[in-house]
């Protein structure tokens, strides 16, 4: 990869099946024009002199059934752009719609590819809703601006199948509608910037959504490649695919009217089989072409595709259209723009029937090549129409505007090559991927001056306003950081003001390749109160409730990975109706518990003593962790989790050694953290429970107490050095 200096942007697009050569446009739903959008912005970015490196991270696919291309980790594009492929779910190839619970893990590894890399992008862009799930974490997690582009979007989905009669519940049991819902809703409330292709997109699709936000949002039209897109030559062979098409045709000499897509309801291919079906006078003007994807054996395919095709082929019987209809089984990617020029050469026509047409690139690239254009009057086609002045906007549900539009554009020579010429002379003006690429960085530039609060952080509102800059760093250090500083709140980090400044003061000017956490029992709102109290500049990586709950980066987003990772066997009900059978226990107040974590006070004095407290709910066979501190405490908490499990979980998520954290405690609480392969150190002034950690190797007894203790400890260990102990003894001094 290039080391020019630059910008580097990350593109997420987890669905489909995305490779930089031979596109399978039309394999299937998930493999449209999306797939084909996101490499050439790839590729366009690339090209320019302000980007240094373009990744395109997308999901990893080891399956026999597809090639064998998508089970590479790495695909160059370019020296500034390449292909990521990354570990999601199972090997196999999976549809969009069933992808949902396996895009944590999706995150996670793209966590891991950041660390790899070393940097930080300086923008993440999410592309359909499934990606914008993904992004909205990581970058919150990074503190790293969120641009996104939804493609398509799940209200105007749900909107149009319930209004041609689908029930909501097989809506529902279909495209997991309301999960992609709510990932569209957080997206659009995280998002620094939203890339439309359409006014009409911004006004009355995005329009329908609760955190419809226009100031956010920006309209940039696709480019389309003009290099593999333009006008007949002189020289111009017919393409091979046109034997193909003979096969099908009586007269294959005829103008052409041809659509291109994928075999999907909404493309409504259907309608215009009928419209031209039932007009005696288009079949004598002009043959059909139909190109649907690829396909082997339709009664292997998925059920929409399958219904689409089957009815078509139903039509193209009842009406009788053999000889005047063609719809080849396959097609390669690169034989499209040769589609195009054979249009332009017999003088056809392409249409674009669809029901909803979030953009329609297609169109563009038939302009490309000298095409007029006939499309539904929706969405992208009246802004492409509006800008090339190239054909017709019809109602894609009114077959007698699209048989007089199509019998306009193919008998009427000056009115096409109107169109004709008009298209040539606008698309390059407006729809070139130069252009897009220049307005793209225009809004990547300032986005800076843009920052979002992510609405996943589950900050109250008190704690949700602004801070002075010094206290929340841009970005989070975990991708970047080669070593760990982790402490806890009370009577560890915070107790002493001058010790507290001066370890701010020494992470400020040493610790510049040091990530800083924290690791406490107290919930989420307390920890940053204190940490506000006490001017201490906001953690990387907070830990708290005892080690039940993960937060990242200045806008504290949750890790629902760990959620999902502790809730393994946990009755938080069962324990607690366990608790109320013994003496001298009693609940904290509700501030203090948490979804998984409940708080105890103990009476010692009434009390049956703790390892009987544990044994009473093994007995009931609840899995629990007790941890029981100052003689007083006890936290009960999912049998995986604790401070120390959080700490060696997130080492693992985000490529760091353990060894290469340094922990700081003072109780019987932090033993978890303390004790293993972390560099530890326990203050001076710590609790008597935990004098049993005295003469374990990589644990050091400080003299200093509070954050002295921390600053004697990284002297000790080097921390901001070699951070090479191995040799010292670790015994108290």
């Amino acid at each position: 990869m290039s080391n020019s200096p630059g910008l580097y942007i990350l593109l997420v697009s987890v669905h489909g099946l995305i490779r930089g050569k031979n596109l399978e446009l039309g394999r299937d739903a998930d493999t449209g024009g999306q797939i084909k959008y996101v490499l050439e912005l790839a590729e366009a970015l690339a090209a320019h002199p302000e980007v240094e490196r373009v990744d395109l991270v997308t999901r990893l696919v080891n399956d026999p059934k597809v090639s064998s291309d998508y089970a590479q980790p790495v695909e160059v594009l370019s020296d500034k752009a390449q292909i990521i492929r990354l570990n999601c779910g199972p090997r196999r190839y999976l549809r969009k719609e069933v992808l949902w619970p396996h895009l944590d893990n999706f995150a996670d590894e793209l966590l891991k590819h950041l660390r790899q890399v070393g940097k930080l992008p300086h923008v993440i862009h999410s592309h359909y809703a499934d990606a914008g799930y993904v992004g909205c974490r990581v970058a919150g997690w990074l503190g790293v601006p969120l641009v996104h582009t939804g493609h398509s979007l799940g209200r105007i989905k749900q909107q149009r199948l319930l209004e041609q009669g689908t029930k909501r519940e097989t809506i529902e049991s279909n495209f997991h509608i309301s999960t992609r819902i709510e990932a569209e809703e957080n997206t659009l409330a995280s998002a620094a910037l939203v890339i439309a292709s359409t006014h009409q997109e911004v006004t009355q699709q995005y329009g329908v959504y609760d955190h419809y936000q226009p100031n956010r949002m920006v309209v940039i039209p696709p480019g389309v490649a003009l290099k593999n897109f333009y006008p007949v030559p002189q020289n111009w062979q017919e393409p091979p695919i046109y034997e193909d098409l003979q096969r099908f045709l009586k007269n294959p000499q005829k103008p052409i009217i041809m659509a291109l897509s994928r075999p999907a309801i909404r493309k409504n291919v259907s309608t215009l089989v009928k419209a031209y079906g039932e007009d005696p006078q288009l079949r004598h003007l002009a043959n059909l072409v139909l190109v649907l994807g690829n396909r082997d054996d339709i009664t292997t395919m998925e059920s929409g595709p399958r219904q689409v095709l089957t009815e078509i082929f139903q039509l193209i019987d009842r009406y009788d259209l053999y000889g005047y209809v063609a719809y080849p089984k396959h097609h390669q990617s690169d034989e499209v723009p040769e589609l195009y020029r054979l249009l332009a050469k017999t003088r056809g026509v392409f249409i674009n029937p669809a029901l909803t047409e979030p953009f329609g690139l297609t169109l563009i690239e038939a302009t490309a090549c000298g095409v007029p254009i006939i499309a539904t009057s929706d969405g992208g086609p009246r802004d492409i129409l509006a800008a090339c002045d190239n054909g017709m906007l019809i109602d894609p549900l009114d077959i007698q505007q699209i048989q007089d539009a199509l019998r306009t554009a193919l008998t009427d020579n000056e009115q096409w090559q109107r169109w004709s010429t008009n298209g040539l002379d606008r698309v390059r003006e407006n729809f070139s991927w130069d252009s897009h690429v220049e307005r793209y960085l225009e809004q990547v530039q300032q986005l800076p001056q843009r920052r979002v609060k992510s609405v996943l952080s589950p900050l109250p509102k008190a704690l949700a306003t602004d801070l002075p800059d010094w206290n929340i760093p841009d970005q989070n250090r975990l991708p970047t950081a080669d070593r760990f500083l982790v402490c806890e709140i009370d009577n560890t980090l915070l107790g002493d003001q001058d010790a507290l400044h001066k370890l701010i003061e020494r992470l400020h000017n040493e610790g510049h390749s040091t990530g800083v956490g924290i690791a406490t029992g107290r919930n989420l709102e307390s920890s940053l109160q204190m940490l506000e109290e006490w001017q201490f500049p906001r953690p990387d990586l907070l830990i708290v409730s005892a080690g039940s709950e993960i937060y990242y980066g200045p806008q504290v987003v949750p890790d629902t990975n760990w959620q999902r990772h502790i809730s393994y066997h946990w009755n938080a009900d069962a324990v607690r109706q366990a608790m109320e059978e013994l003496p001298g226990v009693m609940l904290q107040p509700p501030e203090a518990q948490g979804k998984f974590k409940l708080s105890y006070f103990i009476d010692e004095a009434k009390s049956v003593s703790f390892k009987e407290i544990m044994r009473h709910l093994r007995r009931r066979r609840l899995h629990v962790k007790g941890i029981y501190s100052h003689n007083m405490y006890l936290d009960l908490l999912p049998i995986r989790a604790s401070k120390g499990d959080a700490i060696r979980y997130c080492a693992l998520k985000w490529g760091l050694p353990i060894k290469r954290f340094l922990v700081a405690g003072a109780s019987g609480n932090d033993e978890s953290m303390l004790a293993g392969n972390t560099l530890a150190v326990v203050v001076g002034n710590y609790s008597h429970e935990i004098e049993k950690l005295r003469g374990y190797p990589q644990i050091y007894f400080a003299q200093g107490q509070y954050a002295w203790g921390i600053l004697e400890a990284l002297d000790r260990y080097d921390f901001f050095g070699a951070l090479s102990p191995a040799e010292l003894e670790m015994t108290a001094v």
